[in-house]
């Protein structure tokens, strides 16, 4: 197995999906349960860097991760998104996408969602080096958002990204 990068990162564990051109990754930092991302292999900063191929890869791996989250996580909508640059709350100079099954009352209000991806909370980046420095707490509960917002250990991780593709193995996708 080649080594995967997000960034500057190795998530080669975290990764539970693999395209030609795209994997899918947990979170090590999830907005709610579920929350995952969909990167291209190729490290490039802005969707407009990348190939017509890796953007249609891109958002048929998303299309293709979507359906088993939703399903295993129970979601009953999705926010998809992607913050295209540092202006628009990018921390990880590399393309991705956020995939976060929604439930009815998850949070306060529908929208509050976009003001958690833009929280310096939401920093992957930052959430990426205190993994490497504390790496240990994660969550209470599989069912509820963490609030704290913790950085959940590589174990977790690696736990979560098992289990998720053994589920996109037996979804025939």
């Amino acid at each position: 197995m080649s080594v995967i990068h997000f960034g500057s990162f190795v998530v080669t564990r975290q990764v539970f999906y693999r395209s030609t051109h795209s994997f899918a990754l947990v979170n090590v930092k999830p907005l709610l349960p579920g929350h995952v991302l969909v990167c291209p292999f190729r490290i490039v900063p802005r969707v407009k860097d990348l190939s017509t191929e890796e953007i249609a890869d891109l958002f048929l791996t998303v299309q293709k991760v979507s359906k088993v989250i939703e399903d295993v996580y129970k979601g009953q909508s999705l926010n998809i998104a992607i913050q295209d640059g540092p202006l628009a709350g990018q921390s990880v100079p590399h393309v991705h996408c956020h995939i976060i099954p929604r439930r009815l009352d998850d949070l306060p209000n529908v929208d509050d969602v976009y003001q958690l991806l833009n929280s310096k909370d939401a920093d992957i980046e930052l959430s990426f080096q205190q993994l490497k420095s504390i790496n240990t707490v994660g969550f209470s509960s599989p069912d509820l958002p963490d609030l704290e917002r913790n950085p959940r250990t590589e174990e977790e991780m690696w736990a979560e990204a098992e289990m998720l593709q053994a589920k996109m193995s037996k979804s025939n996708l």
